[in-house]
């Protein structure tokens, strides 16, 4: 009968070790669910700085075309004013000419 009593025993013992490895691997299933989801959200992450920088470049051009195109503004209203100074001593040299003509 010894091995009757050693059969429960065993039976047991396998339960035992099978309920241990089943908890293990629920316990590596659970940590693997973890990275996964944590890399899910990292790539979420860099998705959106992508996008951001993305969006951030285009600002950056935007400005740079901007400030070309003030600049050329600046530079044609520089020349009107120097083409308005150089007619007002025009109109003031002609208004002395037409004054030491008289």
């Amino acid at each position: 009968m010894a091995s009757a009593d050693s059969q429960p025993r065993f039976g047991q013992s396998v339960k035992g070790l099978l309920s241990d490895k089943v908890g293990s691997c629920s316990g590596d299933v659970i940590a693997l669910t973890r990275q996964v989801l944590k890399g899910s959200r990292s790539q979420e992450l860099l998705g959106q700085a992508a996008r951001n920088m993305v969006i951030q470049e285009d600002a950056i051009l935007h400005s740079e075309d901007s400030l070309r195109k003030m600049s050329i503004i600046t530079t044609h209203l520089q020349y009107h004013i120097v083409k308005a100074c150089v007619v007002e001593h025009s109109k003031n040299l002609q208004d002395q000419l037409t004054h030491l003509l008289k």
